[in-house]
């Protein structure tokens, strides 16, 4: 049970473990952005969602046509706002009222007004740093190993070429009918990666 809840956890960051210790998933190449969006709808709407897309540019629709909601990025945002907020509260009330309090022409040891600007700066400050760490945690980042690295087509994924992969987690997977799913869907070329180093074409139903 706990295996499978990490596993659907990291699925939620793009990082796919299946049962399957060799099998990663299926890479298939399409010829240009359009086609890529729309193979990206036909996955989804087989009730994939265990996939992902790559391509050299961002692809206006794509968010819509893999089915992703709202970015959660903001919650992190706004918890690191709060917390920074909070902070320099704390900070200029304790240095000020109790830990070194000193008696400047009676005026009072900690007051809101003279405090706002470091409220402010710690507020935008740590709301950033929880803006930037909730982008790398929910994208599965740093990550310097990804068995998509074994295909020598998705080499050209930062240049002119176009990639869907479907990972071997996902319940509908099967590496027959998955492959024909996104032939159908023009796919160029379909590749089976396996975590062992290897990625070779897919193969292909009889019929």
């Amino acid at each position: 049970m706990l295996d499978q809840l990490t596993r659907e956890l990291k699925a939620t960051m793009g990082i796919y473990e299946s049962d399957e210790e060799q099998v990663y998933g299926l890479l298939a190449e399409f010829s240009d952005p359009g086609a890529l969006l729309h193979a990206a709808e036909a996955v989804r709407e087989n009730g994939y969602s265990h996939f992902d897309t790559h391509s050299p540019f961002p692809i206006h629709g794509m968010d819509r046509a893999m089915g992703l909601g709202n970015s959660k990025v903001g919650f992190f945002s706004f918890g690191g706002a709060v917390t920074g907020l909070a902070v320099g509260y704390l900070l200029q009330w304790w240095t000020s009222a109790v830990d070194y309090p000193i008696n400047i022409s009676g005026k009072p040891f900690f007051a809101i007004e003279p405090s706002v600007p470091i409220m402010f700066e710690l507020t935008i400050l740590f709301g950033a740093l929880g803006a930037v760490a909730g982008m790398l945690a929910l994208n599965g980042l740093p990550r310097p190993y990804n068995p998509l690295f074994y295909s020598e087509r998705f080499e050209r994924v930062t240049d002119d070429a176009f990639f869907l992969h479907i990972a071997a987690s996902d319940a509908n997977f099967d590496e027959t009918d998955t492959a024909n799913l996104l032939r159908k869907a023009g796919a160029l070329n379909v590749e089976l990666v396996q975590d062992d180093g290897s990625a070779e074409t897919a193969p292909a139903s009889s019929l």
